[in-house]
């Protein structure tokens, strides 16, 4: 089933893909794990789940699918929904549709999807190479060693007879030492001088140069109060793909003169050249843009998530 490519494709870069008019496939990040039962050591992942509530169109598969195949939108659009059709029409003729390294979707007896996710797929990119494995149990048994005990070794001192003429030098060592002692405590007390002097001259031009620049004000300056407009955010409104630059040059100064803070955010790995409306840094607060945006101008309009190079 070739639509279950694309949607594998999209989920490596986005943790929503919706299925306008059937649900949404969700991945959420899961830290490595250890089963105990198995010994089966499991790297980082994401774990996938599926919501029928979010049935609303995007375009963020119809999009994929027109790059992919070359085709207009409104034509991946409509496959899409033919494509949903055959699946709603199999699932309630009792029917269970596998979905190649996704999972497979099946209708229990509330009539209710079901869906059950393929563990063998690991959608982190974080984690690509890295595999589950087995490894024996480790035997942490602790073997008994035979006490091994032994004699202390006894030192016995020995008496030397010092030698006359070393309390000689000894007491030349000293008187050595203490000259040395009193000729740097003169040293260090000189340097003390030489400073404090130093920080006296110092201190004196600082506060001449305070008063030469100290100027008086008699009307307060004007506080000019700058609200600038952020456009960052890993949250992106897309208004379009172009093939062409200037096309999407032309759609950026369109956008603005409709009120739009739009902006050219570069091309996507299919080469075409791609325009937002705006971008932020909250989740909640770009849907609501999106539906606003829906609504009102655009209705093919959808969320890109990734963060932009600067």
């Amino acid at each position: 089933m070739q639509m279950s490519t694309y949607i594998r494709d999209l989920l490596f870069r986005y943790e929503c893909v919706i299925i306008p008019g059937f649900g949404a496939l969700l991945s959420r990040h899961e830290s490595a794990r250890i089963d105990s039962q198995t010994n089966t050591f499991y790297p980082p992942g994401k774990s996938l789940s599926f919501n029928r509530q979010l049935q609303t169109n995007d375009g963020l598969l119809a999009n994929h699918l027109a790059s992919s195949e070359q085709c207009e939108y409104e034509l991946a659009l409509q496959k899409v929904r033919n494509f949903v059709g055959r699946l709603s029409l199999k699932l309630a003729e009792g029917e269970s549709v596998e979905f190649q390294q996704l999972g497979s979707f099946s209708m229990n007896q509330e009539k209710a999807i079901q869906f059950v996710p393929d563990e063998s797929m690991n959608f982190s990119t974080a984690s690509f190479g890295l595999a589950s494995f087995v490894s024996p149990t480790i035997d942490r048994s602790v073997e008994e060693h035979e006490e091994v005990t032994s004699e202390p070794l006894l030192f016995e001192p020995t008496t030397r007879t010092a030698r006359p003429y070393l309390k000689y030098v000894a007491v030349g060592l000293i008187a050595v030492i203490a000259s040395g002692f009193g000729g740097l405590k003169w040293y260090e007390g000189q340097v003390e001088q030489h400073n404090f002097a130093q920080r006296q001259e110092a201190s004196g031009m600082v506060d001449s140069t305070i008063q030469v620049a100290t100027f008086v004000f008699d009307e307060m300056l004007p506080v000019t109060d700058v609200a600038i407009e952020r456009n960052t955010g890993r949250y992106h409104i897309v208004a379009g793909a172009f093939r062409i630059r200037e096309n999407a040059d032309r759609k950026v100064d369109e956008l603005w003169t409709a009120g739009y803070h739009a902006r050219y955010i570069g091309e996507n790995r299919y080469g075409l050249h791609q325009v937002v409306y705006n971008s932020y840094e909250n989740r909640g607060e770009a849907l609501r843009e999106l539906r606003k945006i829906k609504s009102s101008h655009n209705k093919d309009a959808w969320m890109l998530v990734q963060n932009l190079n600067p």
